[in-house]
Parts: C-alpha cells; structure tokens; sequence
C-alpha cells in the first residue's frame, strides 16, 4: 500500500471524530481513510449515521498532532486505516507521540463497536 496524501475523518453530527472501539479492549482507534471514496464506502456498509468527512493532509504535522493530542486523553491509541467494514481488514498505525509511527497490517475482531471519544 502506498502512503495516503490525505487521511479522510468520519465526524458525526456534533462534529466529534467516530472511533471503533474492540469489545474487550480498554482503547479506541481513529478510523481514517486514504480516499473519500473509501471513507464512503465504509459508511454505506456500515450504516453509520455520518454528518461530515474531514480531511488531514498527510504531510500536515501541525494538524496531526492536533488531531492526536485531542484523541489520546479518551484512551484512543492508533489509527486503523482503509478499514473494510466486512472483514475487519486494514492497516493499524500506531501514534508514536504526536506523529504517525508504525504501520501493520490489522483485522478488528467482530464485535467492535463505533463510538465518539
């Protein structure tokens, strides 16, 4: 896979960011998408109710540390991008302060659920 130019956010109607959190686990993870078109096919199958996608460029630091700083208080840990909402397939990346870290190939257990942080 080869790294995004912008990583696409799902907000709801309040304007919070939507996580998924593992049934299980005591930390969330970002969804985040390398293209608009994911980010809505993600929403379609999963029938989330969406208001808004958001985009980071991928070389934006300041934004992403923003973002980051935000999440990492509600116990949210990583980023899971390109998430396929059937089989639970995407890519996990780690955050590593403020800054994006390690990537892995990742698959969500079933059962994991959406929520704001």
């Amino acid at each position: 896979m080869t790294d995004p130019k912008e990583f696409h956010f799902l907000l709801d109607s309040s304007g919070a960011l939507i996580v998924f959190q593992e049934t299980g686990s005591s930390w969330a993870n970002v969804l985040a998408f390398s293209t608009e078109n994911r980010a809505r096919e993600f929403i379609r199958q999963s029938k989330l109710e969406v208001a808004e996608i958001a985009a980071i460029a991928a070389g934006d630091g300041d934004e992403m540390a923003k973002l980051i700083r935000s999440v990492k208080p509600r116990a949210v840990r990583n980023l899971l991008l390109d998430l396929d909402y059937a089989s639970g397939e995407c890519r996990a990346v780690e955050f590593e302060g403020e800054a994006l870290g390690i990537a892995r190939d990742y698959r969500l257990s079933p059962g994991a659920q959406a929520r704001k942080p």
